[in-house]
């Protein structure tokens, strides 16, 4: 079906963060996003007229040449979407790699390092750079990312940043083999990661799916029959009062379980904002928690600009810890973003006001309390270890490790 048969339109759209409508794409976006709207509506046509949430959450991000992760726009920095921590600031990928260091010593130089999501770059280009003035340097460094685009983007961030490391650098469209020895680090991976939706209802627990009516994607009502409940959350949605919405990220354990497939030994890091299941699924969080990223415009309509935003749900860390001991890890720890950058050293790391003009300093402290205050990244990001065959101590949660409220 070509995709001018289709007509799709969203105007008015608000972000929930500045109440003003959402910038308009151009023409040629616009005629982007109505490729991936026909490709999606052909989709919901052949299973019978509606889709999961999750599928269509898939197809919108990953769809080839299409979704939002495999076109080639640009996602990430101020000229993007969105900015991650390791754009805000080297500081933060400079505190991790203290924590990777920490763990590659123990492999005397055959050790790992692989990268789920390498998104701009930078962080890859900042964490080798610390990496080789701590003399930790990897045995091989290796990016997971689907999109070509990406990819190359990547490529070019570590050609400019740290040309002389690029021959430790490769990249993967799929999970190594088995045997990996090492440290596994991902930076805002799961919050992407397709999720199913649910709403209660007086008879029951629905699944809450998309269909295509009046030129745009709606949402629609189907029986959970096939939505299966992590145990941990069968009680808890049970209590929940009727016409509560929310989402269940069985893609996130799954990846899990697939990472521990194929790690031998190490830890893997996962950084990422989110709750514990008891915050996530608090009553007064009763509309979920999607979120959409245009132009860095946040709001919550899912089906605005198909293709053209990032589309996310926070991560439920209960969810991934019992997956992970389900699947043969350990939890090492867990603790706030803030709090795992400072037990790193992230202040230490920091230039001293000597060496850096006015304009500098006030920028710097500006970086450090975005990275680490609560009321800004500290509290809501959150970091979690799982760990197989390594014992030694992680000093990111040797201030505080809040293991017990997961």
């Amino acid at each position: 079906m070509p995709p001018s048969s289709h007509s799709f339109s969203c105007p008015g759209v608000v972000s929930a963060n500045t109440l003003s409508p959402l910038p308009v794409p151009d023409v040629a976006e616009q005629a982007h996003s109505e490729k991936l709207i026909a490709f999606i509506v052909d989709e919901i046509a052949a299973a019978g007229g509606r889709l999961s949430f999750a599928r269509y959450m898939e197809l919108a991000l990953f769809a080839p040449g299409l979704g939002y992760y495999s076109a080639g726009a640009r996602k990430f920095g101020e000229r993007g979407d969105f900015v991650t921590a390791p754009e805000i600031s080297p500081l933060f990928s400079h505190a991790l790699a203290r924590q990777v260091a920490d763990v590659l010593s123990v492999y005397d130089g055959a050790g790992e390092v692989l990268e789920v999501g390498g998104g701009s770059g930078i962080m890859a280009a900042d964490m080798l750079a610390r990496l080789e003035t701590l003399n930790a340097l990897p045995a091989q460094y290796s990016i997971l990312e689907l999109s070509a685009d990406l990819q190359a983007r990547q490529r070019e961030t570590l050609v400019a940043r740290v040309p002389h490391l690029l021959p430790r650098v490769r990249w993967l469209s799929e999970l190594p083999a088995p045997g990996f020895r090492g440290v596994v680090v991902a930076n805002e991976l799961l919050d992407a990661l397709p999720v199913q939706c649910f709403v209660t209802t007086e008879n029951g627990l629905q699944e809450r799916c998309v269909s295509f009516s009046g030129g745009r994607f709606q949402w629609t009502n189907n029986t959970a029959d096939e939505l299966s409940l992590p145990e941990h959350l069968t009680e808890i949605i049970a209590e929940l009062p009727a016409g509560y919405a929310s989402e269940i990220n069985l893609a996130a354990m799954g990846w899990v379980q697939s990472i521990a497939g194929l790690l031998d030994a190490g830890v893997v890091l996962l950084i990422d904002y989110g709750y514990t299941a008891a915050g996530y699924y608090q009553p007064r969080r009763d509309g979920g928690t999607l979120m959409c990223h245009y132009r860095h415009r946040a709001h919550d309509d899912p089906f605005v600009y198909p293709g053209l935003q990032d589309i996310t749900a926070h991560v439920d860390f209960t969810a991934i810890a019992e997956a992970a001991v389900s699947a043969g890890l350990d939890v090492r720890g867990y603790n706030t973003q803030g709090l795992f950058l400072l037990g790193n050293g992230i202040t230490e790391l920091a230039q001293s006001f000597e060496e850096l003009n006015e304009r500098q300093q006030v920028l710097q402290a500006q970086q450090m309390r975005t990275l680490t205050l609560p009321a800004e990244m500290g509290e809501r990001f959150k970091v979690i270890a799982l760990g197989k065959n390594y014992h030694q101590p992680l000093r990111g949660f040797a201030m505080q490790d809040l293991r017990h409220q997961l």
